[in-house]
């Protein structure tokens, strides 16, 4: 049987005992954790730990009932979390690379005294612009 390409999957949004961040697990893929400093980054990074763990199975687990899973975590957030396995799959393959660019000098200068990644932020910027 072939692996659907969209899938969702209870996860526990628990901020007990962390030090104000989210820790993001999934009942139905152990040993799959992310987080968040905040509940939107934590919703925000859920996707890409499940796209990261769901390749190394076989055949996709099937998702515990989320009132079953709310259930036993009554003291957290729980919630659907989706992911495009496809799109998923399409990034991995993603190549980086080399573009060389130009940048004000004081621009640059700036960047580097507070240790900003460039490639890191040309990247946000343009997976930005293009939506």
């Amino acid at each position: 049987m072939a692996k659907p390409n969209y899938v969702i999957y209870p996860a526990v949004f628990d901020n007990v005992d962390n030090d104000g961040y989210y820790t993001v697990t999934f009942p139905d893929i152990p040993d799959t954790v992310t987080q968040g400093k905040t509940l939107t980054e934590a919703v925000k990074n859920a996707p890409d730990a499940l796209a990261v763990a769901l390749p190394d199975y076989p055949e996709y687990p099937e998702p515990t009932p989320i009132d079953r899973v709310q259930a036993d975590n009554p003291e957290s957030i729980v919630s659907y979390v989706g992911v495009d396995m496809k799109k998923a799959r399409q990034r991995a393959r993603d190549v980086t690379v080399r573009k060389n660019v130009t940048i004000p000098q004081s621009l640059a200068r700036e960047a580097e005294v507070q240790g900003i990644n460039f490639s890191a932020t040309l990247t946000e910027a343009l997976e930005a612009k293009l939506g």
